[in-house]
């Protein structure tokens, strides 16, 4: 009897199965065949973007051909929306304008006192000028070791005076404008300094104890990197929920760790802003020019603005420098994995030279604007050049951080066309992240036309997701896109809107048709 129970049951579990997949198959929807006509393409761009889930959202799309000049799709692609790291694009054009592909960003070690047999009769300055790549894995990680070394090439083995860490070369707060209280302690919104060092991020390890009832342990990747930490942590019985807490207030340079990490749980590693970048680049110069045989008998100060130099900078003899990669490997890097330093500080080294430029020209400004408010206004001018008016794009940083920055598809598109006709629009589309092969579309698109095809900045914030680049057709025809969406409220249960962006994406990859 057991014998038949258990073969009658396997067998209803087998026909479960069958009819399972039988009903699934006359559920599913046909796939849709490849659009070949504009207008078949724009009804399954339409179908994307009408789904229910979208009911109270806002899409905004604009599909250009850099071969005609033809809209081939478009839809609200007039409404200003929130780009979010999308706006990265602006800047890099006002990079590429102003700075161009080439140049090289200078740090500096300065005097401003004569040197008397290897003695220096007053500062040794740390000049930064805005490299935000300085210290990192592929750019000059032994920066210190240059310096010093240089520095004692040159005679140079005693300092009477202070190291003073100077940041000033940008006006302003370091946070770009309109940028969130709660993430400024985050790795992705770390200070914009002019002397950044290592990204200006630190990770932080929390171990638990051996033991219940027992603090936990806090270590640094980077020793001295955040001076000032008050830690309450506490171990907790092993079978407890972690919760782990970090807080630095804005402005503070006071580390809080609080709350329990569970006995015998594995490190939790957090990624956080160094709050002083300034003073950590100096402490690292000091200790690699006691390295070097570089006695500093003073005190290590920083400059930050708005304290001002006294010194006239004619009189500043440059003992040491390092310098950055071009500006292009810099966009490209920053692009890629969408850093923010790197176009925020990029952004602050075009308003720098506009300052410049407008003093140069006999047009002095008539009050204060911040390095990163003379970088936007440049901005402005550039877009009014290209056709692209104030209503149509309002970006007010260089990183997309700010929910202030607002554009239209129209303009993102108009950009890209004028990107494409530029001496350097090869190499600027190689450093967008390409679809399904690296950067932040290394994961999306893979095994479609668009793989390997298309070249686009992506963009995501709470309630926003954007897409903007280039891609070829299956016929050829080079197209710029701008993918918009803005004020979508997910559900638990749903897939990330990214996909349906991705899927847009895809239909324009695999067009066959001409616009």
């Amino acid at each position: 009897m057991k014998y038949f129970l258990l073969k009658y049951l396997l067998w209803l579990a087998t026909a479960c199965m069958l009819w399972s997949a039988l009903a699934g198959a006359q559920n599913a929807p046909a796939s849709a065949p490849t659009p070949s006509t504009p207008k078949q393409l724009a009804a399954a761009i339409d179908a994307q973007i009408e789904q229910p889930r979208f009911a109270s959202a806002s899409w905004g799309i604009a599909v250009v051909s850099l071969d005609t000049g033809r809209t081939l799709y478009s839809h609200d692609a007039e409404r200003l929306l929130q780009p979010a790291s999308t706006a990265k694009l602006y800047t890099a054009a006002l990079v590429l304008d102003t700075i161009g592909t080439d140049y090289r960003i200078p740090t500096q070690l300065l005097a401003t006192r004569q040197l008397v047999q290897g003695r220096l009769e007053g500062p040794l300055i740390l000049r930064g000028m805005g490299d935000p790549t300085l210290g990192t894995p592929d750019t000059n990680m032994d920066w210190t070791d240059q310096l010093a070394s240089q520095l004692a090439a040159s005679g140079v083995h005693e300092v009477q005076g202070d190291l003073i860490a100077d940041d000033s070369y940008f006006q302003g707060p370091q946070d770009g404008s309109g940028w969130e209280a709660r993430d400024l302690q985050s790795w992705f919104a770390v200070p914009s300094s002019a002397l950044s060092v290592q990204e200006n991020m630190v990770h932080v390890t929390v171990t638990p104890a051996t033991a219940p009832g027992h603090p936990a342990a806090l270590t640094f990747d980077l020793a001295g990197a955040i001076p000032h930490v008050v830690n309450t942590l506490t171990t907790s019985t092993q079978d407890t929920r972690n919760d782990v807490n970090l807080y630095r207030a804005p402005g503070d340079a006071t580390l809080y760790a609080f709350g329990h990490i569970a006995a015998h749980a594995e490190p939790q590693t957090f990624k956080l802003a160094i709050a002083d970048p300034a003073w950590y680049a100096g402490t690292q110069l000091r200790e690699a020019l006691e390295r070097h045989g570089v006695h500093v008998h003073g005190a290590l100060r920083v400059r930050h603005w708005p304290e001002q130099d006294s010194t006239d900078p004619g009189k500043a003899v440059v003992l040491a420098q390092v310098l950055s990669p071009p500006v292009m490997e810099i966009l490209n890097r920053g692009l890629k994995r969408s850093q923010n330093l790197y176009l925020q500080n990029l952004l602050q080294i075009a308003g720098v030279k506009a300052l410049a430029n407008a003093g140069q020209s006999g047009d002095p400004p008539a009050g204060f604007l911040s390095s990163e408010a003379w970088g936007t206004r440049a901005l402005k001018d550039l877009l009014e050049r290209i056709g692209i008016a104030p209503g149509m794009a309002q970006i007010e940083e260089g990183a997309g951080l700010s929910r202030k920055n607002l554009s239209t598809p129209n303009a993102f598109v108009r950009l890209l066309t004028y990107l494409a006709s530029q001496s350097y629009a090869a190499q600027l589309r190689d450093a967008l992240p390409a679809a399904g092969v690296d950067g932040t579309l290394e994961g999306r698109m893979r095994n479609t036309a668009a793989a390997d095809n298309v070249r686009a900045k992506s963009g995501s914030m709470s309630n926003v997701r954007c897409l903007v680049g280039y891609v070829t057709t299956a016929a050829g025809e080079r197209l710029a896109f701008a993918i918009m969406l803005n004020n979508f409220a997910r559900a638990d249960d749903e897939p990330s809107p990214s996909r349906n962006l991705d899927s847009i994406v895809e239909l324009l990859a695999a067009f066959s048709g001409k616009s």
